[in-house]
Formats: structure tokens, sequence, C-alpha cells
């Protein structure tokens, strides 16, 4: 019996691709304003785009005033200094909505980024700049289209340099069967385990993909965190509670040198203590390569993961159950 229904593997595969269509759909998706702040409305896999963004600024040091709203409405901070992104894969989320509307309301500079759905729809009833990407993906799935079309939409809207053609390099300098194999060995240790990322504070956000990945595909428990935080309250949790946790620490060489001998002392005492450490080494010689080939290799990982269970790795049932408990609430 075939497990993987929808066919994930060649999802992964075919994921390079993804940017050129992503930048193509967001061709002309253009505000003009007088804003000079990002606000990026999103959820689950839908912000993720955004988290991405925020590693590359930090990697620079571009000077690009960011914030990331999970949660309905706008922040109180939202003025008409900014300019409101929403990304909703399905077009249906009812935070992001709920966000769009407010916007609307508050007559404040928005673009969108959907495959359809009812922000597409509003979009175009309200002649609101909309990137209707490609259709038929789990939204974690989809970073690539998103990602894509987000950079596209701020490079049209002159808030960053264009930095497309390194975006669209990607595509033949990612390598995702060079991955597979490592994917399917760290897999076989995860098993009937529950895995917590740790990465440096600069990839806080890349270990929080890691846990969704392992939350959406492989249908488990997981928990990320980040150096030097953890050390001051969370290694403490380790005494008693172990045998059930492996610890993955996402390691760049060039992250701080005080960080990187913390990531090496607490894997020698959690290991002392029974608990199982791997450290993934961060590859690349620039951020967006290191962040996505990264990302491909989770991919792999928590893929391989739900086979060893005998899970799907693309429904997420009990997601959609809620969401329909939540839409039945409303009525």
């Amino acid at each position: 019996m075939k497990i993987d229904k929808s066919n994930m593997r060649q999802i992964i595969l075919d994921f390079p691709r993804q940017f050129r269509v992503g930048i193509k759909a967001a061709k002309n998706v253009k505000v003009t304003g007088s804003f000079d702040k990002v606000l990026i409305c999103g959820m689950g896999g839908s912000a993720l785009p955004g988290d991405i963004l925020k590693m590359w600024r930090n990697a620079y040091k571009i000077e690009l005033p960011l914030s990331i709203h999970r949660n309905y409405g706008l922040p109180h901070l939202a003025d008409e200094k900014y300019l409101i992104i929403c990304i909703s894969y399905s077009g249906n989320t009812e935070e992001v909505l709920s966000s769009f509307k407010e916007a609307r309301r508050k007559n404040l500079s928005i673009a969108c980024i959907a495959s359809g759905g009812k922000l597409a729809e509003l979009c175009n009833k309200n002649n609101i700049p909309v990137a209707v990407i490609s259709k038929g993906f789990q939204p974690r799935m989809a970073l690539g289209f998103q990602f894509g079309a987000l950079m596209k939409i701020l490079v049209n809207c002159k808030m960053i340099e264009n930095d497309l053609e390194n975006i669209l390099s990607l595509e033949k300098r990612l390598k995702p069967q060079s991955l597979e194999s490592q994917g399917k060995t760290i897999a076989k240790k995860l098993k009937n385990k529950v895995p917590i990322i740790y990465g440096s504070d600069s990839k806080k956000e890349l270990a929080r993909i890691w846990k969704i990945k392992f939350n959406e595909n492989s249908k488990i428990p997981a928990f990320s965190n980040c150096f030097p935080e953890m050390n001051h309250n969370e290694m403490a949790g380790f005494e008693k509670i172990k045998n059930i946790f492996h610890i993955i620490i996402l390691r760049d060489s060039t992250d701080n040198a005080r960080t990187l001998k913390r990531m090496k002392l607490t894997a020698e005492i959690l290991k002392n203590k029974g608990v199982p450490v791997d450290f993934i080494e961060i590859l690349g010689r620039d951020i967006l390569y290191k962040i996505f080939n990264n990302i491909l290799l989770v991919d792999w990982i928590s893929y391989y993961l739900a086979l060893n269970h005998e899970i799907d790795p693309t429904p997420v049932k009990i997601i959609e159950e809620f969401k329909k408990k939540m839409e039945n609430k409303q009525k």
C-alpha cells in the first residue's frame, strides 16, 4: 500500500522551481505610498516567508523595519507608515482575512499573496494588488512560491534592493536529491522520539520551521528554542524526563564563537544525562542557500519519519477538522 498518496516526495524534488513561479506571479504587484515599514500578516506555513525574510534581512544588516503578525486584526502599531502584506496560501485563513479587513478599514497600503479563495476575491473586488500563486500544495510545502512573490513585491515597492537573480539562482544551486539519504538516516533515529530543535538566536526562525515540519509532515509533537536563552532555563528541564526526547542543534560556523561553545557544552552535558543529540551543520556561502538547503533536509527527515510511522505526510486532518468546527461555531 502506498503511504505517500499525494506524492510529497516529488514536491520536495521539484521545490527549487517554485521561486521563479512565485516571482512571476508578483510581476505586476506594486503599491505606491509613503510607507517605510513592512507588516506581514500570516498564519502557519503562510507566515514562514516572513520568518525567512527576517533571517535574510538580519544576515545582510538591511534597514527594513519588519514585523510579523500571527493573529486577528492588526497590532496597535500598524499605521500609514506600514505596507501591510497579507499572505494566505488558501486565501481563506480567517485571521488573515480579519487583518485584511482591518487594514482596509484603516485605509492602509495593502498587497496580498494567495492561491485563490476569499482573499483573492476581496482583492479583485476592491482593486487591491494580489500575487496569485500555484494551487494544489500544502502551505508549508509552498514556501518557494510565497517567498519569491514576497521578495518581488518588496522590490516592486522599492522597499529592498533587487536580489531576485540570487533567488532565481537557487533553482540550479539547490539539489534536493543529494540530501535524501541523509534525511532518511536521521529519520530512523527519531522514530518514537520528540524532537527539540535548537539554533542560534539568528537562526531561531529556522529552528521553528523544523518544528513545524515535524508537526505537520510527521504528525508528532516537536519544540524549538535558541541559544543562548535555552541555557538559562530550558536545559534544566532534562534533569528528570529525558528518554522521550532527541535534541537537534542547527550549527552555523559563522555564529558567535561563544554561542558555538555553548552548543558544544550543552550537547556534552545532555549526552552525559542520556539525551541523544545530533548536530546539523548549516552549509553554504549565502544566507538564502543556507536556509533553503536546510529546509530541504528537514523536509526529507520529516517525510521519512512519517513513512516510518506509516503515516501519509501530506494531509493535516486534525487541523482541517478544527477549522470546520470553528466555522460551525460562527453559524
